[in-house]
């Protein structure tokens, strides 16, 4: 089992606030032989569709030395893992969760909007000390 990223327990928590179900800590990626753990995985009801909206959440606190070291392996794990979500079970989206304070202090750099505009990677920003989110970025 990987190790729990700094912040896990604070977005799983903002996601329970904001009315999801968390059914899946961590949610296992099994293609194949092979088995990787993200984060999370959460449902929530749709009533105008009477289904419901499935996610899954790779939890990143940006707190290495290099925050560009940390934003090449968040986008490989991405890649890697809605590669093969779309094999094993394509009705959940993924997202990357992060702390406002990632999001202010490091992705509002022009440069990393222009990586994650060309990347269009799926966002939840998180307020830690509140176990809130603040934004969803699709």
């Amino acid at each position: 089992m990987p190790k729990l990223d700094f912040i896990h327990n604070s977005v799983k928590n903002a996601l329970i606030a904001d009315g999801w179900r968390v059914t899946d800590d961590p949610y296992i990626i099994e293609y194949l032989k092979t088995r990787l753990y993200a984060d999370l995985g959460a449902e929530r009801p749709i009533a105008a569709e009477r289904g419901e909206q499935k996610i899954v959440i790779e939890v990143k606190s940006f707190l290495g030395a290099s925050k560009f070291q940390d934003l090449k392996e968040a986008l490989g794990q991405y890649d890697i893992y809605s590669y093969l979500l779309e094999e094993t079970d394509p009705e959940r989206k993924l997202y990357v969760a992060i702390s406002n304070e990632a999001y202010k202090n490091f992705f509002s750099q022009e440069v990393i909007k222009l990586i994650l505009d060309k990347h269009q990677l799926p966002l939840i920003i998180v307020n830690i000390s509140q176990e809130e989110i603040v934004k969803w970025i699709n």
